[in-house]
């Protein structure tokens, strides 16, 4: 059965593709459009890349899981009166509004998706079947279902926190004995009033107040709060509480006024401090309120999702200051990872959880992108000023990163999530203090912004302290360690102020060639990491086609790229 996961959110709008259990492709809008945490509408573009991956059709798909996202006025069936005639004379001028889902079955009190959506004229307008199925998931079920799946536990605490779907910003589901049960955060949560309680919102809030983007630059903030001290804490803190259930809760009337206070504390302090302290707020209150759902349920795993929990400092802590002998981060915690979680609650419920669970399976790879492998190798080839270096590309690469060179990796499928986990990464040698100040100019980033490394499963425990409660998510570059101190002023390039790192640890199985260069840097310097930082500019997606790829590097971004086959870099003059 070929079942199609859609978020048509109004950022970072994603598709997926499933062959019943086997996710064979995944792909953000964001990708395809190149427009930064791209949503509003349909992503049509993301549904075409996922099936063209797959080498099928719109016509070849089942079933359509869907998002309570924004949709063309059109689909809703339920409009009567004034509504109805005024989105009559919208369309026909030609300015017809789109609709939030979630904003409709909140406004009228129900829950039933389905039965105010006209399926058939969604699948006429977008070539599927007339006899696909089309379904609606649960924001925060979507979340929380792959951290499940993909670990194998047999109980666990599922914690989802972000900015806010179906009517809430958190959910907290218990899995034991077998059973799934919703403690906070389902479906009934749309018939009721929204609470103004998003550790998430207040985050964003903060971010707008330092004059980044919210949704999108909340990383900048994390990054800064390390250079800060938390002296606005109090203040913000006071306005929020944890109730013994592990709920929380603030005291705002609503989100205008939580926004407005965030922006005054603003006015008082540093962007280094208030980053710090905002940093310390989000910190201090998930703690507590994972602490008490887990002391109330018994139970000793933890899977995290939700944009929240992009925050690497904060995952940290949670391993380190919970009693837990594993913790899972989805490595596609934000938005972008909704399609595939909406197919899992689709799947699930077809099957039943029993059933669900047997298929599980860690992930082997996050590659889940179209694979250029061999076709950029051709299209560099036809680049009148790009040229193709001599040696074999691991050993060759090696080598020009130590020459502090930047060297851009370009195989296999794009990664999968907000993380390059070396399919579209950046790698530079960790050991030149001043490579942060180089690069973050070269791809117009912040200065502050940190890089992260990469090394190899069987030099992590050298370098890093990684314990067996974060081995799994170290994967995924969701989560921050500490470096070890005889380390530290060795790889300078990745280690933040406060000692720790964000690192990436890999298995050769997983990428041969990424591995290799690795490997061979290590074997010609005796330093067994390297920086690894996304293939993108500021403001950019990460690089998905060898189109981009080439023009990153005749723009100067990255000195070479290497391919499975060779490395490249820009002609010389005269040759």
């Amino acid at each position: 059965m070929i079942i199609l996961g859609i978020h048509p959110g109004y950022h970072d709008a994603c598709a997926a593709l499933f062959d019943d259990y086997t996710m064979v492709a995944a792909v953000a809008q964001e990708r395809m459009t190149r427009r930064k945490s791209d949503g509003g509408s349909i992503p049509g573009e993301a549904i075409d890349e996922c099936l063209e991956i797959a080498g099928l059709s719109r016509a070849d798909v089942d079933v359509v899981a869907m998002g309570r996202g924004v949709l063309p006025w059109r689909y809703y069936s339920h409009f009567h009166g004034g509504r109805l005639i005024e989105g009559k004379v919208r369309t026909a001028i030609g300015r017809s509004k789109p609709k939030s889902m979630e904003r409709e079955l909140v406004r009228h009190g129900r829950t039933d998706s389905g039965n105010i959506f006209h399926a058939d004229r969604f699948l006429a307008d977008f070539g599927f079947r007339p006899d696909c199925s089309v379904t609606f998931f649960n924001h925060h079920l979507a979340h929380a279902l792959p951290t499940l799946f993909h670990t194998g536990w047999e109980n666990a605490l599922l914690y989802t926190a972000d900015g806010g779907g179906d009517n809430v910003q958190y959910s907290h589901r218990v899995f034991r004995d077998g059973k799934l049960d919703t403690l906070y955060g389902g479906d009934e949560e749309l018939l009721r009033p929204m609470r103004i309680d998003s550790l998430g919102l207040a985050y964003g809030f903060v971010t707008q107040a330092l004059g980044f983007r919210i949704n999108r630059h909340e990383g900048k903030v994390t990054g800064l709060a390390a250079l800060g001290e938390p002296v606005a804490y109090d203040d913000i803190a006071r306005h929020f509480s944890v109730d013994g259930t592990g709920q929380v809760t603030s005291d705002f009337a609503d989100n205008k006024a939580m926004r407005d206070f965030l922006h005054k504390v603003a006015e008082g302090v540093s962007r280094e401090d208030l980053a710090s302290s905002i940093q310390r707020v989000l910190e201090e209150f998930v703690i507590d309120s994972v602490r008490r759902l887990l002391d109330r349920h018994g139970v000793r795993h933890l899977g995290l999702s939700g944009g929240v929990f992009a925050n690497v400092r904060l995952n940290q802590r949670l391993a380190e200051e919970t009693p837990v002998d594993e913790i899972f981060v989805y490595p596609a915690m934000s938005d972008q990872g909704l399609a595939a979680g909406g197919v899992h609650q689709y799947l699930c419920e077809r099957d039943g959880l029993t059933s669900w669970l047997g298929h599980g399976r860690r992930f082997e790879t996050l590659y889940f992108g179209r694979d250029y492998t061999g076709v950029v190798d051709k299209h560099f080839a036809a680049t009148a000023d790009l040229e193709r270096l001599p040696g074999a590309p691991a050993e060759t690469a090696a080598r020009l990163i130590g020459q502090d060179k930047a060297v851009a990796i370009y195989s296999h499928g794009m990664e999968y999530g907000p993380r390059a986990l070396g399919a579209r990464s950046i790698m530079a040698s960790a050991t030149d203090k001043n490579i942060n100040d180089i690069l973050n100019a070269r791809l117009e980033r912040s200065e502050f912004m940190p890089f992260a490394p990469v090394v190899a499963a069987d030099d992590a425990d050298t370098l890093f302290d990684i314990g067996r409660v974060t081995r799994e998510a170290s994967r995924f570059m969701t989560v921050t360690c500490n470096v070890r101190p005889e380390w530290r002023e060795r790889i300078p390039a990745v280690v933040h102020v406060d000692g720790t790192a964000r690192p990436q640890v890999i298995a050769r199985g997983e990428n041969p060639l990424y591995f290799d260069i690795l490997r061979a840097y290590r074997d010609a310097t005796g330093i067994p990491a390297l920086v690894n930082t996304s293939f993108n500019a500021h403001e950019e997606p990460i690089i998905d086609t060898p189109a981009q790829c080439a023009r990153a590097l005749l723009d100067d971004r990255v000195d070479y790229v290497v391919t499975d086959t060779a490395v490249y870099g820009c002609r010389k003059p005269g040759t």
